[in-house]
């Protein structure tokens, strides 16, 4: 628990974890920044929170490395700008899901936990 009696939702070890989760999703279907934060907080079961102030640098980052794509679409009236995995992108979401197992694997065995 911190400041004011609510639980911290990102630990300071979860850095990189954004970026990891941000491909995982487009992965799946394009998706626009918001919605992104929405479908993080929706899936995790607002276990994890991650603002439009920490998504949005990340997608901007994938995009100048060349991992996503963007496309401006009119929805509803609305212009939204949709980010959509690229075959580099697919290529780094494989390698940091590797990464993530790897290192999930590690932290388990040291916790003295089963791995299946």
């Amino acid at each position: 628990m911190y400041g004011g009696g609510m639980t911290k939702t990102n630990p300071s070890f979860l850095n990189g974890v954004p970026e990891l989760l941000v491909l995982r999703l487009l992965a799946r279907r394009a998706m626009y920044g918001y919605e992104i934060v929405k479908e993080i907080q929706l899936q995790t079961q607002d276990a994890l929170s991650f603002g439009e102030g920490c998504i949005y640098p990340y997608l901007h980052y994938l995009e100048a490395e060349k991992f996503v794509s963007s496309q401006r679409r009119e929805v509803e009236g609305r212009n939204r700008n949709y980010y959509e995995l690229s075959s580099r992108g697919k290529k780094r979401l494989a390698a940091l899901e590797k990464e993530w197992e790897r290192v999930t694997v590690a932290v388990a065995a040291v916790r003295g936990a089963q791995h299946a």
